[in-house]
C-alpha cells in the first residue's frame, strides 16, 4: 500500500508519519459533519495524532509494509474512534507516569497521558491481527 485508502468512516494507511496529516484532515472532516464544536475537535486531533504516533513508531515499528486504520463513528453524544496497528501490543497501566521526579525529563512517555487527560475514555486490545486502541469523547 503505497497511498491512503478510505472506506466510509474508516481510513486505512502506510505505517508511515507522512500520513498524519491525511488521518487529521479525515478526522476532521467528519467531527465538522458531527456538528463538533472547535474545542473538541482540538482534543481529538490531537488524542488521535498520538495514537497514530505511536502505533507507527512502537507497535509497527515504522515498518511500511504495515498498516494503520483509523475509524470513526457516532453513538448517541458520544464520538468513538478505533486506531488499529499491526504491533504487539502493550498494557497501558505498566507505562510509567510521567510526572513522576524520575520521569520528568524524558523524551517520550507522555503521549497515552496526554489522550487520557483529553478524552473520555481509552480502551487498549489486542486482537488475532495487532492492537486495538478504543477512545471516546461526548461531543453534544
Amino acid at each position: 500500500m503505497k497511498e491512503p485508502v478510505i472506506k466510509g468512516n474508516t481510513i486505512i494507511v502506510p505505517s508511515s508519519l507522512e500520513y498524519l496529516t491525511n488521518i487529521d484532515d479525515f478526522i476532521e472532516g467528519i467531527l465538522r459533519g458531527f456538528g463538533t464544536d472547535d474545542s473538541a475537535i482540538a482534543d481529538i486531533a490531537i488524542s488521535v495524532s498520538e495514537l497514530v504516533n505511536n502505533s507507527v513508531s512502537h507497535g509497527n515499528k515504522a515498518s511500511e509494509d504495515k498498516t494503520v486504520s483509523v475509524s470513526i463513528d457516532k453513538k448517541g453524544s458520544d464520538v468513538v474512534i478505533v486506531i488499529e496497528d499491526q504491533g504487539d501490543g502493550f498494557d497501558p497501566e505498566e507505562i510509567s507516569n510521567p510526572l513522576d521526579e524520575a520521569n520528568l525529563l524524558k523524551d517520550s512517555g507522555r503521549g497515552i497521558f496526554i489522550v487520557k487527560s483529553l478524552m473520555d475514555s481509552l480502551e487498549v486490545n489486542k486482537t488475532e491481527t495487532g492492537t486495538s486502541i478504543i477512545i471516546k469523547k461526548a461531543i453534544a
